[in-house]
């Protein structure tokens, strides 16, 4: 009964992984799939996304194209392809400034602590009493409707999001031994920092700014919708769903095709970050590593 036993535990075992990983992997093809998408819409779409045929307005999927056209005759699949580029380059843009501005506050702030940690937590519940609808608001009200303003009011949100994070595990870093070997042997704390405390939260780092990319497109969705994204007639997925409200009764598809492309790049991302926190995350390979040698 012994090696029955070890081998239903083998192969639990082995389902269990196989488990972890699919978060990886379906997160990652859905990504992969999209950025395909992206990059395929600077060189080739069907039809130019801008250009308008009212005599074919409103046709149904597969009738005149793909996924047929709009209100002005324009082709969806088109528009599709040119606003997932525009929705991922914005998302990419605000998630990779927010992140190394916030990166850079919270390790700056877990080597000096004091009076500058302090000052930063209490800058960061500012922000986040802000959401980034309102701040893209106020910044269009001085540089107009258009990409910058949505990066910056995503971006500016997502500062805090990676100060808090970096600086919480920063902070556990610094009370690691080999960090406080470095500190005893006369290392400056800018150059532990950079050495040995950045390297060692890479992975949580990397990890947080893959979810907030889910996010920061759900948030450029909603800026669009609200007429604060990409000025037209460049194609969003936001933009998208807020022209399809009028016609939800006469063509439903021009508001299901944008927002199932939103739900999936969303879920695409946090499937990928869940996947990227199971893989990078060192005590969880050292729990698996361990159930691995324990015997059935």
């Amino acid at each position: 009964m012994a090696p029955v036993a070890s081998n239903q535990a083998i192969i639990r075992r082995r389902q269990f992984e196989i488990s972890r990983r699919m978060n990886l992997i379906v997160g990652g093809s859905i990504i992969a799939l999209l950025i395909a998408v992206a990059l395929l819409s600077l060189v080739w779409t069907p039809l130019p996304p801008a250009k308008m045929q009212i005599i074919h307005k409103l046709q149904l999927p597969l009738a005149f194209g793909i996924l047929g056209t709009d209100q002005f005759g324009r082709d969806v699949l088109s528009m599709m392809m040119v606003g997932c580029w525009n929705s991922l380059s914005i998302a990419i843009a605000a998630v990779a400034i927010g992140g190394m501005l916030g990166s850079f506050a919270g390790i700056s702030a877990a080597a000096v602590r004091g009076t500058y940690e302090a000052l930063l937590m209490r800058a960061c519940d500012v922000v986040f009493a802000l959401p980034p609808i309102l701040s893209a608001m106020m910044l269009g009200a001085f540089l107009g409707p258009g990409r910058l303003t949505a990066i910056i009011a995503i971006a500016t949100f997502m500062i805090p999001v990676f100060a808090r994070i970096t600086l919480a595990t920063a902070l556990q870093a610094w009370s690691r031994d080999y960090v406080l070997a470095a500190h005893a042997i006369g290392n400056s704390r800018f150059a532990i920092s950079v050495r040995h405390v950045l390297p060692n939260i890479m992975s949580q780092i990397i990890v947080q700014a893959t979810i907030q990319l889910g996010l920061a497109v759900l948030t450029e969705a909603g800026l669009s919708f609200l007429g604060l994204g990409i000025a037209p007639p460049a194609p969003t997925w936001g933009r998208m769903l807020a022209d399809a409200q009028t016609y939800l009764a006469l063509a439903p598809w021009l508001a299901i095709l944008p927002g199932l492309a939103i739900a999936l790049c969303v879920l695409g991302f946090n499937m990928l970050g869940d996947g990227l926190g199971d893989l990078l995350d060192p005590r969880e390979a050292s729990r698996v590593r361990l159930r691995n040698h324990t015997p059935g």
